[in-house]
């Protein structure tokens, strides 16, 4: 038996030797600290939970959902993109539910990328942007993001031939892993490239309630956005319910419907009692979501302090509930990440695990809480460097 040739494709996972190393240092009864992986320890509201504890009993809804999700899904997502953007969408037309933005970002390349079609895929950046590219036998081209240019692509030095193939350019702000965010401007910028070379723009928008300063923007508060783009938001972050799997597109009618088409050849839909808890989540973000940030931001400051005194350099992200550092001098960053969990139990990611462009970097996930992240920065403390 072989696998196909599109999976021989996915580069190998970087992070192997890590998982590795974690586990063998609690085999050996080491205290580890896991700053790797990016998912909120803060259980999921109990007012959502209650929500969907009584939805889970309506008998109407153990059966297959809608596949573009309920209308009342959608109408929540059309009055929360109202309210906080000030941008309207016909719920009908314009917005798709999805079994978290994941799911949507993999499955989009599908609907446009033909075989040698290129996919314009920022770098460093969360994988799924150029393994969906993959999946769709499309050719990714990565656009290096650097501390120079504020982590945001630099369109001007794409070259003529590979904006002649380009279908799809994808972004992501506020950015994982660098924290970064973008401003109207450069949404202004996308808008104008992208009408320019007929290129589709597609924007991960999960981490967009996860700010700690100025509120971060859609792409569709741009005149014109609405001519070429999708936004993928997800509730995953927002309201710490990644494992309840529930997320939205809205944009483009066509891009929507496209997305829709494909997607209902491959699955059937968000259990409709998770939408339930999702459209209360939604019609009820103002109650909710400050306290959790006020979590984070507390963390951030925290971090951020105690790495400044230790010398490390980074810029402070008023948005994500990730710091994205450089490593020190000497070190790849998967060096430095094997021996900071080798000497001192705690797991950070290594940037190169981002992409190419991510060498000389790592990640530090705030998702644990404050008493272990402070035990954590006492521990780099120790590091013989």
């Amino acid at each position: 038996m072989k696998i196909s040739e599109r999976l021989k494709k996915v580069p190998p996972y970087l992070f192997v030797e890590l998982d590795r190393l974690k586990n063998e240092k609690k085999e050996q009864g080491v205290d580890v600290i896991d700053l790797g992986i990016g998912d909120p320890d803060i259980p999921t509201p109990s007012e959502i939970v209650e929500v969907a504890k009584k939805a889970l009993e309506k008998k109407e809804y153990h059966r297959y959902p809608s596949n573009l999700g309920s209308l009342f899904f959608r109408k929540a997502v059309a009055d929360y993109m109202k309210k906080r953007f000030g941008v309207i969408f016909d719920p009908e037309k314009e917005i798709l539910a999805l079994i978290g933005s994941k799911e949507g970002i993999a499955h989009f390349p599908i609907g446009f990328v033909n075989p040698g079609d290129v996919v314009l895929c920022p770098d460093p950046a969360y994988p799924v942007y150029y393994l969906g590219t993959i999946f769709a036998d499309g050719i990714p081209y990565y656009m290096p993001l650097t501390w120079e240019n504020e982590f945001l692509p630099d369109l001007g030095k794409i070259p003529q031939e590979i904006l002649e193939k380009a279908k799809i350019i994808w972004l992501n702000y506020p950015n994982n892993p660098t924290g970064a965010v973008a401003k109207k401007d450069f949404f202004k910028e996308v808008i104008k490239f992208a009408k320019k070379y007929n290129i589709i723009v597609a924007h991960d928008a999960a981490y967009i309630e996860m700010y700690y300063e100025e509120p971060p923007i859609s792409i569709f508060e741009i005149d014109g956005a609405k001519d070429v783009a999708i936004e993928f938001h997800s509730l995953s972050k927002t309201f710490c319910m990644t494992g309840w799997r529930i997320g939205f597109a809205v944009g483009n009618s066509f891009l929507v419907s496209t997305l829709a088409k494909v997607k209902s050849n491959i699955d059937s839909g968000v259990f409709t009692a998770i939408q339930e808890a999702g459209a209360y989540a939604l019609n009820n973000l103002e109650n909710i979501v400050p306290s959790l940030i006020k979590v984070f931001k507390k963390r951030r400051d925290l971090v951020s302090l105690e790495l400044e005194k230790l010398g490390y350099q980074f810029i402070k992200p008023s948005a994500t509930f990730y710091l994205w550092v450089k490593t020190p001098k000497g070190f790849s960053s998967q060096e430095f990440c094997k021996k900071v969990l080798q000497d001192v139990g705690v797991v950070i990611t290594p940037g190169a695990g981002f992409g190419k462009a991510g060498e000389g970097y790592f990640r530090i996930a705030l998702t644990v809480e404050e008493e272990r992240l402070k035990e954590a920065i006492q521990r780099f403390s120790i590091l013989q460097l």
